[in-house]
């Protein structure tokens, strides 16, 4: 398991790059990000390089952030791959609640957040043969 911090923003001109100065100026590295927006806001996921001191930093700049428990998933380039980890979540009762890319070399790889994350990953290791990867590698990727 890992941490995502989540940043809620305003939909405003010059708002994602003030987040984005934030983290630079601490020397904090974005790994991975998708950004959804509303009317009124948008919702910024990453993945960073450090986590804890990405929350001290956007909270201490008046930023609306928290940290989240996510899974990084290895998904190998074949025909049905992402199909077979939502099935099998699916028919163990798991519900997806977001997920998004992540470049991990030459697979492809997924953050997914669910209902339960702990038993998502013994599923997907046990059950699957999904490989989970750690937190330290993606952070330093």
């Amino acid at each position: 398991m890992m941490k995502q911090l989540t940043v809620f923003i305003e939909n405003r001109l010059g708002r994602l790059e003030e987040v984005t100065q934030t983290l630079s100026k601490n020397n904090i590295n974005i790994v991975c990000i998708s950004l959804a927006d509303t009317v009124e806001y948008g919702m910024l996921r990453m993945i960073v390089s450090q986590p804890a001191a990405a929350h001290e930093a956007l909270t201490g700049a008046g930023f609306s952030a928290r940290l989240t428990d996510v899974l990084a998933v290895k998904l190998p380039h074949h025909f049905g791959t992402l199909r077979g980890l939502t099935s099998l979540l699916s028919s163990s009762g798991i519900d997806i609640r977001y997920m998004y890319a992540l470049t991990s070399g030459e697979n492809a790889a997924i953050v997914i957040n669910t209902s339960d994350n702990e038993r998502t990953e013994k599923i997907l290791c046990a059950d699957g043969g999904f490989e989970i990867l750690p937190a330290v590698d993606v952070y330093n990727m």
